[in-house]
């Protein structure tokens, strides 16, 4: 990684950002292999209000590979840049070429668009069947939202429900599910990062009770329009 002399401004726009974000989800399916990935459209969807909000801007820029990796290789630099200062982070990342002609050369770079920035971000990735926050590491078959959107799914009115059916412990107690609060209207939803993390979401009438979310550690997602935290923090 490269980086300007000086990047005390750039890091606390950053610090303020990493607050923010929320994972990218999967919303598409590799037809050979089954297995479901973030296209680029999702992670930039995950970051792009934050960092323009934060005064960030990023270029991800072609450019030749390392001449002893020799042919069917290409560069793709990510730089972050502090706008009101120009402090500024960069990192260079190498990909093999599926193919040596323009198709093969727009994939991988677009591959590596999106690896790169989830890396310099910080960026992991969810699971969302869109209907009962199913979540397995080893089923290929759940319902992925569009590339428009999450599916939204209808939320029960009443009393507050808690929907857990994380890799097939449907119904289990969970401490961290039942320790919060209990509001009318409000649903809680567990999904599971791609590291393993996971993270709450709080849905429904919501918008009465943000004093009361806030308190109980959740932050709000203005371009997802959510109530999330890490299941792990308090």
């Amino acid at each position: 990684m490269n980086q300007s002399q000086d990047i005390s401004k750039l890091s606390r726009a950053m610090l303020q950002i990493q607050k923010n974000l929320l994972p990218a989800l999967k919303d598409a399916t590799n037809p050979f292999t089954k297995s479901n990935y973030a296209t680029l459209n999702s992670v930039m969807e995950s970051c792009r209000s934050e960092l323009l909000s934060h005064g960030i801007w990023f270029t991800q820029l072609p450019c030749p590979a390392p001449v002893e990796l020799g042919a069917g290789h290409i560069g793709l630099e990510t730089r972050l840049i502090h706008a009101e200062s120009g402090q500024w982070i960069s990192s260079l990342a190498v990909i093999p070429l599926p193919k040596n002609d323009p198709q093969g050369m727009g994939s991988a770079i677009t591959y590596a668009r999106r690896y790169s920035l989830c890396a310099m971000l910080g960026i992991v990735t969810e699971d969302d069947d869109g209907e009962g926050a199913k979540i397995s590491s080893k089923s290929a078959s759940s319902q992925k939202r569009s590339i428009g959107g999450p599916q939204r799914q209808k939320e029960p009115s009443g009393n507050t429900t808690i929907e857990n059916q994380i890799s097939g412990a449907s119904n289990r107690t969970v401490n961290d599910l039942k320790n919060l609060p209990k509001l009318d209207g409000v649903t809680y939803r567990k999904v599971q990062t791609q590291d393993g993390r996971l993270c709450i979401i709080a849905k429904g009438e919501t918008a009465c009770k943000k004093t009361l979310l806030m308190a109980a550690g959740f932050t709000w997602n203005q371009q997802q329009r959510l109530w999330w935290k890490y299941a792990d923090i308090a």
